[in-house]
């Protein structure tokens, strides 16, 4: 989002970054060290439904002590947010701050209670995701309002364009990572049944969880046939859509539909990160054509 879409956008109107690469080296890993500590929480709650769904994986209370794992969660969160603290007060916007204490708090009550509730932990992780890519526009937009106000407004410009463009990369890590977590809730059913999840499949059963899937996928599909035809329109981002977007987005449509036991679902899953992956990608795709639009 920083150097494939935001940078050359500024840089059509003489404008420049006003975020620093060192800050937002602290930004990156603010992000990381959060989510790892996420992800430690997240097995140190699940090492029971973990051992049903796929004990092969499981990490804690075999290759790493429990209490050992609960420090390693302190441990990551501290850095994470303190990262995130010193790069909110240099740029002078201390109550950012609370952005990152906010989402530490948010993935513990994933791990401990949201995640087992219909819906509610699916949101939370799609939401989550979508919110990385506007972290960028969060640190960078006010500091470029500080050091162009005035310049700005004698142009009548906005940073609209810019927004647009990283909602829209939002817009798709959302309801992509929506797809992929129902997809694992299918793969997981059967350790969160055994204890007493109330994840999709097991409140309304694997067939509705699968229209509902197959709703979103669509939902994808179709918005993505808008935005191109309504905005875009280049001959690149034609192929590349057709390439590695739509044509991926069927296949995985039908592997929901086909898909009867765990190996199926978890393959499914992983077509869902190779799309999320290929929609990240066309980031670089998205630098040159705004570079040859303006």
């Amino acid at each position: 989002m920083r150097w494939s879409i935001i940078k050359p956008i500024l840089e059509v109107y003489g404008f420049k970054l006003q975020f620093s690469e060192l800050n937002f080296f602290f930004l990156v890993m603010a992000t990381v060290f959060i989510t790892a500590a996420g992800y430690v929480i997240n097995d140190y709650f699940d090492t029971k439904t973990d051992l049903v769904n796929r004990p092969e994986t499981v990490i804690i209370g075999r290759k790493l002590n429990r209490r050992w794992a609960i420090l390693l969660h302190i441990f990551f969160n501290t850095i994470g947010i303190g990262l995130g603290i010193y790069i909110s007060f240099y740029i002078g916007i201390p109550v950012l701050s609370f952005v990152f204490v906010l989402i530490t708090g948010i993935l513990w009550f994933y791990s401990t209670t949201y995640k087992r509730q219909f819906l509610i932990g699916n949101l939370t992780v799609a939401i989550l995701t979508a919110l990385v890519p506007l972290m960028v526009i969060l640190f960078e937009i006010p500091l470029l309002n500080k050091e162009y106000g005035l310049l700005i407004r004698e142009m009548y410009f906005d940073f609209n364009h810019i927004i647009i463009w990283v909602l829209a990369f939002a817009f798709y890590a959302f309801l992509l990572t929506l797809v992929r977590e129902i997809i694992k809730d299918v793969e997981d059913f059967e350790g969160d049944s055994v204890y007493g999840g109330k994840t999709m499949p097991i409140v309304l059963g694997v067939i509705y969880t699968k229209i509902v899937v197959i709703t979103f996928i669509l939902v994808t599909l179709f918005s993505l046939l808008y935005l191109y035809f309504r905005f875009l329109k280049d001959s690149y981002t034609l192929i590349y859509f057709i390439l590695f977007l739509i044509i991926p987005l069927i296949l995985l449509v039908y592997k929901v539909i086909v898909a009867d036991n765990k190996k199926d679902y978890h393959r499914a899953s992983n077509l869902s990160k190779l799309i999320m992956l290929a929609g990240i990608l066309y980031a670089l795709l998205a630098n040159y054509i705004i570079v040859q639009n303006f």
